[in-house]
């Protein structure tokens, strides 16, 4: 920084190196897009007011803090701020500093000094800060001394006053009185100027005057007291396995899931959602509840493995991708870590699956919009809590979840309202996919929130248990899994079994039912003999080996053909038992020969009601020979955005070293510009920068007649394209269209 300081914004700016710039560029994004053509448009760009409240909102509770006090002294050193702030000197040097990168401030020659728009924006009204200060001030009025003239109630009223914003209204009371003559405590105020009539009946407390009483501070409390974590202790180890035990879980169940909804897939909403029912469905089917698959299948979305697709009939259906064979075939851990990483990076919402919008209608899951702006900032943020303390710390039960919202509310005061619910939701995601374990974060995580997700692999690695090839057969048919089963051998037992409960041993069931499963596509008696022989480390049961001759053998005894249909068999007790079912009376069977009957139902419909009454059927094909009906496994294609996704950071910084070069760019072509006559964009930026530095200036102006006259202005402020300022010619405020303007002048020593 130059010892004399900068003459604007913009001029601050271009002394800055590339360094430095991008550095800007970077923590404010909406500042590079379009690239701004010289400094002077980056430093108009900057004021904007959708841009400040960006900024405004990732500035803890010390920096607004900071800059509350700037607002209020309106233009001071750095040493009288620093003394102004009621926290640590070098805490509040580092915020001053990092609201000049951010160019929320700039070195002008008085001192710092706060950018224009800034105060309207903080916290507490349009003139006061996050102190409740007002820029309202008179630097002539001492106000100790006044402060010690007043009397006990006077006193009281004007400290109510401060603390209930800096604003209150008189009633009856007279606002030009000499203290002498004051009848009443407000009197006593108005008087000695420590309250400032602003119209309308309305009083204000000057800053000085809240400073005063303040003992000298803009807040009464320390604004640098961090909130602390609510924790307890628990062993590295248990919080690791218990972390990388929800982990393998929330692997296989999202392989679960693209296994059934490849086969069977769920229809997509017009809304582009997950229906009710088929999330309740699923839900049901892999043994989860209904708030742990939201989270599954937001994940999977999120990652590039699910994406809608039409069926045979056109209708959209949720499927999973060509990513999805691909990442099977990956080593759980790795898995893992792009499903992590997919979930810390997400805007998506799926906490409020399943509640209610302020229409009464519910929450879908993949609904396109159940996002937030602040969900990724909020998981990062909250998780970086995590990582701060100790291993092995944990949050404490029933006191943990508030101590984090604590803490972010800290951190970023201004946003957002949902914090608590964000929060609340980050820690149970967390658990369900295995990032932390026991409400702490696992060891593994670290790499993650570090960006290190090679290392992460590895960690978690070491913590998983080793895939097993086989399993144990019992009596009562069912078979236990001694451990995770490797990926294929659990999805053919799947085929054949029901998945009967899940944990560190998995138990399956083999039912009549399960075992037409496997027929129907295609399996022999022969070859699932061979197969549980070969994958049991005990001796095939007796039960399980009769379960599957008997189902093989009724298999197909009953057969359905098109004809709207038939049905054959060579066992006319078969074909007569189902003729007089009671629940057959729907179907419209009737028979036309001893073997054959045929039916007024569509075979889809047909089918799978007679495996409802028992009957075990197979269809026949047109020359009389058994046609194996077998799901395909379909996918949909992969979307687009999640092809190249590892290029996205390079992207950006390549997009703002581009900036960099063409903001240098225009401010060396700056001075061979012509400055009578201005672009819409050059007059927002001298504008701007004339507010900033309260400087005059004249304005040629064409008004809706085509007449072009001078004018000599006090800028105020520029806001979507209106230009608000004082006109000295006629002594009050007026707007002005900033594309009529065709030039502006500064005045010499104004």
């Amino acid at each position: 920084m130059a010892s004399e300081g900068f003459r604007s914004l913009a001029d601050q700016l271009r002394s800055w190196p590339d360094e430095r710039l991008s550095r800007l560029l970077t923590e404010r994004p909406d500042l590079a897009t379009p690239a701004p053509h010289d400094s002077g448009q980056l430093a108009s760009r900057a004021t904007t007011r959708s841009s400040l409240v960006r900024a405004l909102d990732q500035l803890s509770r010390l920096e607004l803090s900071v800059l509350d006090a700037l607002v209020v002294s309106g233009q001071t050193s750095r040493p009288a701020l620093v003394a102004a702030v009621n926290a640590d000197l070098a805490l509040v040097e580092a915020a001053a500093e990092h609201l000049v990168d951010l160019a929320l401030a700039w070195e002008s020659t008085g001192g710092l000094r706060p950018l224009s728009g800034v105060g309207e924006l903080l916290t507490g009204g349009p003139e006061a800060g996050v102190s409740g200060l007002r820029t309202v001030s008179d630097p002539s009025v001492d106000a100790a001394p006044l402060l010690a003239e007043l009397s006990a109630p006077a006193r009281a009223m004007l400290e109510h006053v401060l603390a209930a914003g800096g604003e209150a209204t008189t009633s009856g009371d007279r606002h030009t009185v000499l203290p002498t003559d004051a009848a009443t405590p407000a009197e006593e105020l108005l008087s000695r100027r420590l309250l400032v009539p602003r119209g309308g009946g309305t009083v204000v407390v000057p800053g000085e005057v809240g400073m005063a009483l303040r003992g000298g501070h803009t807040t009464a409390d320390r604004v640098d007291d961090v909130p602390q974590l609510a924790t307890t202790s628990r062993a590295a180890e248990q919080v690791d396995q218990v972390a990388a035990g929800a982990a393998f879980e929330a692997v296989r169940r999202v392989e679960l899931l693209l296994d059934l909804w490849g086969a069977t897939p769920p229809s997509a909403l017009r809304s582009g959602g997950l229906g009710v029912r088929d999330l309740r469905a699923t839900a049901a089917a892999l043994h989860v509840d209904e708030p742990t698959l939201a989270v599954l299948v937001e994940t999977a979305a999120g990652a590039g493995l699910l994406a809608t697709a039409a069926d045979e009939r056109g209708a959209p259906v949720w499927l999973p991708t060509d990513l999805a064979d691909p990442w099977v075939l990956r080593p759980p851990a790795e898995r893992w870590a792009g499903l992590a990483r997919t979930w810390l990076d997400s805007p998506r919402l799926p906490g409020l699956v399943g509640a209610r919008d302020t229409a009464g209608k519910p929450w879908n899951a993949l609904a396109p919009e159940l996002s937030g702006v602040h969900a990724a900032e909020t998981r990062l943020m909250t998780l970086q809590a995590l990582a701060a303390v100790e291993p092995g710390t944990c949050l404490a039960t029933g006191t943990g979840v508030a101590s984090v919202v604590a803490l972010l509310r800290w951190q970023r005061p201004r946003r957002p309202r949902s914090r608590a619910e964000q929060v609340l939701w980050t820690v149970t995601e967390a658990a369900v996919l295995g990032v932390t374990g026991l409400d702490g974060l696992a060891s593994y995580a670290r790499h993650l929130l570090a960006a290190e997700d090679d290392r992460a692999v590895q960690a978690l690695a070491g913590l998983l248990p080793e895939p097993v090839d086989h399993v144990l057969l019992q009596a009562d048919l069912t078979a236990v899994a001694p451990g995770p089963l490797e990926s294929q051998l659990a999805r053919r037992l799947q085929l054949v079994a029901d998945v009967e409960s899940r944990g560190g041993a998995t138990t399956y069931r083999f039912t009549p039912g399960s075992v037409r499963r496997a027929l129907d596509t295609g399996w022999t008696a022969v070859e699932l003999h061979e197969f549980l022989g070969s994958v049991s480390r005990t001796p095939v049961p007796q039960p399980l080996s009769y379960l599957v001759d008997d189902t093989a053998r009724t298999f197909g005894s009953v057969r359905v053909g098109h004809a709207e249909a038939f049905l054959r068999a060579d066992d006319e007790a078969a074909l007569t038992e189902l003729l007089h079912h009671p629940k057959a009376a729907s179907l419209g069977l009737r028979r036309l020969a001893p073997t054959v009957l045929i039916s007024s139902s569509p075979l889809d419909v047909l089918l799978p009601r007679l495996r409802e009454l028992g009957a075990a059927p197979v269809v026949e094909a047109e020359d009389g020979s058994v046609h194996v009906v077998r799901p395909d496994q379909r996918r949909a294609r992969t979307p687009r955005e999640h092809r190249g996704r590892g290029a996205a950071a390079a992207r950006r910084t390549a997009s703002v070293a581009a900036v960099v070069t063409a903001v240098r760019a225009g401010d060396r072509a700056a001075t061979s510009r012509p400055t009578e006559s201005l672009s819409p964009t050059g007059s927002l930026s001298a504008l701007r920068e004339a507010a900033e530095t309260g400087q005059a200036v004249t304005i040629v102006y064409v008004d809706n007649h085509g007449t072009r006259t001078e004018r000599v202005v006090d800028p105020v402020s520029v806001d979507g394209g209106v230009l608000t300022a004082h006109d000295q010619r006629s002594d009050d405020v007026r707007t002005f269209a900033v594309h009529r303007i065709t030039a502006v002048r500064p005045i010499p020593g104004s």
